[in-house]
């Protein structure tokens, strides 16, 4: 700390702290975020669906599997609508719709609040039943965020 005052009676201590070392190891923990963020983005690359894009054109009903916040799957096909299904019972009605109808589309209902992992998983189901057309349902923008 430095003293302040002149004189040879009684100094001053100055309490302030110097941000000048904080400033400099930020500046350089930034550079180096700048640096190897880019490095670290690897795979495919993927376009995202958008909330704000145009309506799918109506199809012939398609299959529409939601995930709630609780992470259980629901699918629109069956006796009970309403009642979770496991990943046997969701990959065996895909599976028996897709080999009936092979270009017909699945949707993917996901709360928001689950991890991302247990969309993924439905993602590779579908993959592995032979889905090749999957999709998204989002909600659409409010008018005036609309670009």
């Amino acid at each position: 700390m430095a003293s302040v005052g002149g004189g040879r009676g009684r100094r001053r201590l100055v309490g302030e702290i110097n941000v000048v070392p904080y400033i400099d190891v930020m500046l350089v923990l930034l550079v180096i975020f700048m640096v190897t963020a880019p490095l670290l983005t690897q795979g495919v690359k993927v376009e995202l669906p958008k909330a704000g894009a145009r309506p799918i054109p109506d199809q012939k009903d398609p299959l529409v599997i939601s995930i709630d916040k609780a992470g259980l799957r629901y699918i629109n096909i069956g006796d009970d609508k309403s009642a979770p299904v496991d990943e046997q019972a969701l990959a065996d009605r895909v599976r028996l719709v897709l080999s009936r109808e092979p270009e017909t589309q699945v949707l993917l209902k996901a709360d928001a609040a689950i991890p991302y992992g247990d969309v993924m998983r439905t993602m590779v189901l579908m993959q592995r039943v032979g889905a090749t057309k999957v999709g998204f349902l989002t909600d659409p923008l409010p008018p005036e965020k609309v670009p």
